[in-house]
C-alpha cells in the first residue's frame, strides 16, 4: 500500500514536471516567434522603403524626358510658326509691291492716254489745215477732189479690166480644148465598154420576166439589200429573162451570182432571205477556192504545201493581170519551169513549186497594201517555204538580182507566159485598178462600212454605219470623197458620189 501511494505520488510529481517544461518551452518559442516576426516587419519596412525611393526616381525621369520631348515639339511647332508667319510677311510685301507696280502702271496708261487724246486732236487740227491748204493749192474742194480721183480711177479700172478679159479669153480656149479632150477620153471609153464588159459582167437568166421585180422588191429593197450585201451593181433593162451582175471583182459577181440564182430557184426573195443566200454564196465560193487549188497543186504534183498557200493560189482564179487569169498563168509558169529546169539538169521540184507561188502575193494585194512581190515573200516566209522558192518569187521581176538557176527559170518562163500572143491586156489591168483606187479613196474615212464602184468606174456606192454617221455627216462625207478623188484621180468625164445611210430594225415573232 505505501509502494502504491509513493507510485502515485511520484506520478504527480512527474505530471508537474511535465508540465512546467512544456508551459516552459511553449513560453520560450512563443517569444522567438514574436522576436521573428518583429524582425521580418522591420525588414519589410525596409524594402518597401527602399522600392518607394526608386519608383519615385523613376517617376522623376519620366517627368524629366516628357517635359524635354514636350519642350522640343513645341520648339518646333514655333520655328514653324515663325517660318509661316516669314512667308506671310513675305507674301503680303510682294502683294504690296504689286499693287503698287499696278496703280504706276495705270497712272501711266492714263497719262499715255491723255497724250494720245491729245496728239489725235492736234492730227485732227493739222489735217483740217492741211485740208485747206490742198483746197487752195489746187483750186478743188473736198467734194471736187473726190470727182477727180474717182475719175482716174475709172480710168485705171477699164485698163486693167481690158486686160483681165483678154486673161479671161485665153483661160477659156484652154479651159474649152481640156474640156473637148475630156469629151473625147469619155467617149473612146464609151466605146471600149464592150470590150471592158468581157471580164466585167455576168448574166444570170431568169425562168421568166416577172422575177425581175421580185428581185427588185417593193420601194427596191431587195435590189439594194443584194448591192449592199454583195458590192455587185444589179443591172434590170429590158432583155427578156435576164439580169446583169456588173463587178470589177470576179468573186463579188461569183457570189451575186450564185446568191441570185438560189433566190430564184427558192422563190423566197427578201431582205432576210436575200442576206442568208449571200452567206451561203461566199461559203461556196470559198470551198471552190480550196478546191481550185488543191486540184492546181495536185496537177502539178507539188506536196507538202500549207492549207492557207493552198486556199490563196484557189484564189487566184478569181485574179486577173492585164486580162490573164491569174492561176492559169501560175500554172503555165509552173510548167515550164519544171521542162526547163529539167532540161538544165537542176532541182525540178524547187523551180515548180516557185513558178505556182511567183505571183501568189496578187491574191492578196486587195486585202494588203504594198507590191504583190514583196506580199508573197512575206506569206510564203510566214508558212516556212523553201529559202530557194523565197528568193525565186523576190527576184522574178528583178527587184532583186537572181543568184539562183532556179530564179532565172522562173523568171524567163514567167516572161514567156505573159509575152506569148494574146496572153494580157494592158487597158484592162489599168481599168481595174482605177476602179480599185476608188474603192481605197472611199475606204479611208472614217466610218465607212463598205463601198463599191459600179457603172464601170462611173460610180462609187458608199454604205456609212448609221451609228458612226448622221445624216448631216453624210452629205459632208459625199462631198469630201468626191473632193478626194478629184485631187488623187485622173479620169475622163465625171464621178458620181453615192453615200447611202440606212437603218433597219429586225425582230422575231416566236
Amino acid at each position: 500500500m505505501t509502494e502504491i501511494i509513493i507510485g502515485i505520488v511520484a506520478i504527480i510529481i512527474g505530471i508537474a514536471i511535465g508540465y512546467f517544461y512544456r508551459k516552459s518551452f511553449a513560453e520560450g518559442k512563443l517569444n522567438n516567434a514574436e522576436t521573428l516576426a518583429k524582425n521580418i516587419i522591420i525588414d519589410a519596412e525596409r524594402e518597401s522603403e527602399a522600392n518607394k525611393k526608386e519608383i519615385l526616381l523613376e517617376a522623376k525621369e519620366e517627368v524629366h524626358r516628357l517635359r524635354t520631348e514636350a519642350e522640343q515639339e513645341n520648339k518646333e511647332r514655333r520655328n514653324e510658326v515663325q517660318k509661316l508667319e516669314q512667308r506671310v510677311i513675305a507674301k503680303e510685301e510682294q502683294v504690296d509691291k504689286k499693287s503698287e507696280n499696278l496703280e504706276k502702271k495705270d497712272e501711266d496708261i492714263n497719262k499715255r492716254y491723255q497724250k494720245l487724246v491729245d496728239k489725235e486732236g492736234r492730227i485732227q487740227i493739222l489735217i483740217d489745215e492741211q485740208t485747206q491748204v490742198l483746197e487752195r493749192i489746187s483750186g478743188y474742194t473736198s467734194d471736187e477732189a473726190k470727182d477727180v480721183l474717182l475719175e482716174n480711177l475709172k480710168k485705171d479700172l477699164s485698163q486693167e479690166s481690158a486686160i483681165l478679159i483678154k486673161e479671161y479669153e485665153n483661160q477659156t480656149q484652154e479651159d474649152a480644148q481640156v474640156l473637148a479632150q475630156n469629151i473625147i477620153s469619155s467617149a473612146i471609153q464609151r466605146c471600149a465598154a464592150d470590150y471592158v464588159a468581157e471580164s466585167t459582167v455576168t448574166v444570170v437568166d431568169l425562168p421568166n420576166d416577172e422575177m425581175k421585180g421580185r428581185i427588185i422588191g417593193r420601194e427596191g429593197r431587195n435590189i439594194r439589200t443584194i448591192e449592199s450585201l454583195t458590192g455587185v451593181d444589179l443591172i434590170i433593162d429590158d432583155t427578156p429573162e435576164a439580169i446583169v451582175l456588173s463587178a470589177f471583182n470576179p468573186v463579188r459577181r461569183e457570189i451575186a451570182r450564185i446568191a441570185v440564182e438560189k433566190l430564184v430557184q427558192d422563190g423566197r426573195i427578201h431582205p432576210t432571205r436575200i442576206e442568208e443566200m449571200v452567206e451561203k454564196a461566199k461559203k461556196e465560193v470559198n470551198e471552190k477556192i480550196r478546191k481550185a487549188g488543191e486540184e492546181a497543186v495536185f496537177d502539178l504534183g507539188i506536196h507538202g504545201l500549207h492549207p492557207e498557200l493552198v486556199k490563196l493560189v484557189g484564189t487566184l482564179q478569181y485574179r486577173t493581170s492585164y486580162g490573164q487569169n491569174i492561176l492559169k498563168h501560175s500554172i503555165e509558169v509552173a510548167h515550164l519551169s519544171a521542162i526547163m529546169a529539167e532540161e538544165l539538169g537542176v532541182d525540178v521540184k524547187v523551180a515548180k513549186r516557185a513558178g505556182l507561188l511567183h505571183d501568189i502575193g496578187k491574191a492578196l494585194d486587195y486585202e494588203f497594201e504594198g507590191p504583190h512581190v514583196q506580199l508573197g515573200v512575206d506569206v510564203c516566209r510566214r508558212f516556212k517555204e523553201n529559202p530557194k522558192v523565197l528568193h525565186a518569187i523576190e527576184a522574178h521581176h528583178g527587184d532583186v538580182e537572181a543568184n539562183t538557176v532556179e530564179a532565172v527559170i522562173v523568171q524567163a518562163a514567167d516572161a514567156i507566159s505573159a509575152a506569148r500572143p494574146g496572153a494580157r491586156r494592158e487597158t484592162l489591168e489599168s481599168y481595174i485598178r482605177r476602179l480599185e483606187q476608188l474603192e481605197e479613196i472611199a475606204n479611208s474615212f472614217e466610218g465607212i462600212d463598205n463601198s463599191y464602184a459600179v457603172q464601170a468606174g462611173r460610180e462609187i456606192r458608199i454604205i456609212v454605219k448609221p451609228e458612226d454617221v448622221t445624216e448631216s455627216e453624210s452629205i459632208v462625207l459625199a462631198r469630201d470623197v468626191a473632193k478626194k478623188i478629184e485631187s488623187e484621180l485622173e479620169y475622163p468625164g465625171q464621178i458620181k458620189v453615192n453615200v447611202i445611210r440606212e437603218t433597219r430594225v429586225t425582230d422575231y415573232a416566236k
